[in-house]
């Protein structure tokens, strides 16, 4: 965010007098979990094909990897906010893993 004084531009980051090693400290994780949510990109693509798999051939999806999913999708949410400055609690594994935020609608629906 910028101030207008006197015609000059002030940063108020650097007037908050935040040590540039905090924020390097910071980076570091934020990269480390940028790598973690790509990976968990990755293991909800499978996931997601697992369920439709399983779907295909038994017409009826997997009720613990619905559950994992859930929680899994709330996980990726709690990393983007930390990715993007949005929360300063670090994500698991630093934190507990999260709940869901929202239960699962009763059936899936093919219509």
């Amino acid at each position: 965010m910028w101030i207008f004084k006197s015609g000059e531009k002030m940063d108020l980051l650097a007037q908050s007098g935040i040590p540039r090693g905090k924020i390097g400290v910071r980076l570091v994780y934020t990269l480390i979990f940028v790598v973690i949510l790509s990976l968990m990109n990755f293991m909800i693509q499978m996931i997601a094909l697992m369920q439709y798999v399983i779907l295909l051939l038994t017409r009826s999806y997997s009720e613990p990897l619905r559950s994992f999913s859930n929680k899994a999708a709330v996980y990726m949410y709690r990393l983007v906010r930390y990715i993007t400055l949005n929360d300063n609690t670090k994500p698991f594994p630093f934190s507990d893993f999260p709940g869901e935020m929202e239960r699962p609608e009763g059936f899936a629906r093919f219509e």
